[in-house]
């Protein structure tokens, strides 16, 4: 959506709290049982002495007895003192951890100030310091990202660092629009845009809150939080005003016959075009489905999948104590202003009520404020009980109270039941594997391709600059390992024409102590938008994590891009990564290095991947779900003049319809799989 949004979309990172001395309990898992989270507190503080006979659950008005029982109390740990997963599915495995706590930090960019981003930096970190513990998981998302985005981690580093560095990440009310759509509703509707924007602005968030509700109820059945740093917003209701046609207003007449003069072939086009060279159809189809677009509805179904998924809202409004919605100068009524000052707070209330969780508005002390949420997310009782109820596939409502007087209680709204046919397909699952006793390669195949394909989700947005990367062995030197980097910047709606006069490019290595550890650096030519590094090693490198900073600038009186990404370097002679090639009508035939990894139709793709060995190559093409396709692939070993060696595979894109698709080269008992996105 913007610039700074998409930053945030190479934030796919994150740390929680849950540190318990004593061993976690045994949790039976059958079909009919259920897990309770509840947060008991009396005036307002957590009660710490209730026992199993304290409780009373009912599921659908029928009680329940209660099975199992463990108090939970989170002690904050050291960064060191955590460990991060290596890979998706083993993120995936520790969040079924049922002592594991699960967050989310929802950076709403569209609904915070840049005041508000950089107020919220320090308390939003704190926060995290006093929450994680060992085995929690915490990961950021905004509202341009898929779920699938999100990485999750334990150590807080990434975005401790991120935060500090990318304080302005807030886009409310920001006079210069950098997101391409918004500027093309000022470009055909000057008086109409600012509305557009914000009902778009808000159909964004509470999509991406549908999702996540989504995400997180087939993540894990425990309860998960998920903090949304926003300073909230007034639902919107259809306006049908906003189709009026004023009195300077045509729509569009409709694409009109005419001859490509690129292609000499007959095609359609718009001869109507704004200002901003997007068809005035564009504009006019979002106009009207925005004046159509009715938030309330999408609002209660957000709240309705949070409680189904038993996640918990905890909304932080950075603004900090409001008097007045608008600036002061702005013209608005006093009644209007603090009608909506009002309606922006209700809103952020009704996310935190309606999901059982906590909202931080209307105080200046954010950081005091923000440990409530500390406080009631580090202090819980963990139950378990097998439901009376019937395997429907229904939701069940739960109600939890406590026996002793005075103390008021939150905990999960229900949950969904399983059908017979769930079970018995779960349990023939779990037969068939143990009887094989490995997972069974076709399962195998497809969690990989999974894994390989999610990052392609983040791809919804340009960015600034785009990296990919690739570390491996050369053969016959074990002593260190080698880096490649190949950088993208974005189009010139990101990066500015300046870009279009050539710009250097440096890459630094360190380890994550922050020693330096090897360089890079090159000189794009003029209308040169990638690059491709080689890293110059200061020291010997062997396995392990490294930290990798990229740098691009058109000169000084431009504006630097930089990006940080973190690269584990696999003992020899295994390698990582995979650096892509394109070459079509828009490299001008000529092969170009590329990390931008969607492909059109009229292009050929090839792979490259570092290894070592001298094993015959084979490779073949998988959709999404690791099918192999009938579509021939060119496999290939290549030796540079480097001394590094490496496998390729090629193929025309041609045959492919819009989708996502994973190559697969095979080297002997390695199986490398790289995934790319055709897009038309």
């Amino acid at each position: 959506m913007r610039a700074a949004g998409s930053a945030l979309l190479l934030l796919v990172l994150a740390v929680v709290a849950l540190a318990q001395q004593q061993p976690p309990p045994t949790f039976r898992t059958e079909a009919n049982y259920v897990r309770v989270d509840v947060f008991p507190t009396k005036d307002g503080a957590p009660v710490l002495d209730l026992t199993q006979a304290d409780f009373d659950v009912l599921e659908s008005g029928a009680p329940q007895k209660v099975e199992q029982f463990e108090h939970v109390v989170i002690r904050a740990t050291a960064q060191d003192a955590r460990l991060d997963p290596n890979n998706v599915r083993e993120a995936r495995a520790m969040l079924e951890n049922p002592r594991a706590r699960v967050f989310v930090v929802f950076l709403d960019i569209g609904h915070v100030t840049v005041d508000g981003s950089h107020r919220i930096r320090q308390p939003l970190t704190d926060t995290l310091n006093r929450l994680i513990g060992p085995d929690d998981l915490v990961g950021v998302m905004t509202p341009e990202m898929s779920p699938a985005d999100i990485a999750f981690a334990r150590k807080t580093t990434t975005i401790e660092g991120f935060l500090a560095r990318h304080w302005t990440w807030g886009e409310s009310r920001q006079t210069v629009r950098t997101d391409p759509v918004e500027r093309m509703y000022e470009s055909c509707f000057p008086a109409l845009a600012s509305e557009m924007i914000e009902r778009r602005r808000q159909k964004f968030t509470l999509d991406a809150f549908r999702d996540l509700a989504v995400f997180l109820r087939g993540v894990r059945e425990e309860r998960k939080a998920v903090i949304a740093v926003s300073d909230g917003f007034t639902i919107v209701t259809a306006n049908p005003k906003l189709m009026d046609i004023g009195p300077n207003e045509a729509p569009p007449s409709g694409p009109q016959v005419s001859v490509d003069p690129r292609t000499g072939r007959l095609g359609t086009r718009y001869t109507d075009n704004n200002s901003a060279g997007a068809p005035q159809s564009d504009c006019w189809r979002d106009r009207m489905q925005l004046a159509n677009y009715d938030g309330r509805d999408d609002f209660q179904r957000v709240l309705d999948l949070m409680n189904r998924a038993n996640a918990s809202f905890y909304p932080v409004n950075p603004r900090g104590l409001e008097v007045f919605d608008s600036p002061v100068s702005a013209p608005v009524p006093l009644e209007v202003d603090l009608a909506r000052l009002r309606a922006r707070t209700e809103m952020l209330r009704t996310l935190a009520d309606g999901t059982d969780g906590v909202a931080v508005v209307n105080t200046n002390d954010l950081g005091g404020a923000m440990k409530r949420i500390v406080d009631d997310l580090s202090n819980y009782y963990l139950l378990g009980y097998y439901s009376t109820g019937r395997l429907d596939g229904r939701f069940h409502p739960i109600s939890v109270r406590v026996k002793r007087p005075g103390v008021q209680v939150r905990a999960r709204r229900g949950y969904l039941a399983s059908t017979p046919a769930d079970v018995s397909e779960t349990a023939a699952r779990a037969a068939s594997a143990a009887k094989a006793g490995v997972e069974p390669a076709e399962a195998a195949a497809a969690h990989a391709v999974e894994a390989a394909i999610a990052p392609l989700a983040g791809y919804t947005r340009d960015v600034p600059l785009r990296l990919q990367m690739a570390a491996g062995w050369k053969p016959g030197d074990a002593a260190s390992a080698a880096v490649w980097v190949v950088g993208e910047l974005g189009g010139v709606t990101m990066m500015g024409d300046t870009w279009n006069d050539g710009f250097d490019a440096t890459v630094t290595l360190t380890t994550t102590a922050d020693a330096t550890a090897g360089s890079g650096r090159i000189s794009v030519p003029r209308g040169g938008r990638t690059f491709r590094v080689a890293v110059t090693p200061s020291q010997p490198l062997g396995p392990g994590e490294y930290v990798l900073r990229v740098g691009a600038r058109a000169g000084p009186a431009s504006i630097p891009s930089r990006e940080v990404a973190r690269l584990t370097v696999p003992p020899a002679p295994d390698g990582t990564g995979a650096l892509f090639i394109r070459r079509g009508p828009s490299t001008a035939n000529r092969d170009t290095p590329t990390a931008d990894l969607r492909f059109r139709r009229s292009e050929q793709i090839r792979v490259e991947i570092p290894i070592a060995s001298t094993e015959p190559l084979t490779a073949r093409l998988l959709d999404r779900t690791g099918k192999p396709l009938a579509v021939p692939v060119t496999a290939a070993v290549r030796d540079d003049a480097d001394g590094s060696r490496w496998a390729t595979a090629q193929l025309a894109l041609a045959p492919l319809a819009p989708s996502d698709y994973a190559i697969e080269l095979s080297s002997g008992e390695r199986r490398m799989i790289s995934a790319f996105r055709v897009v038309q």
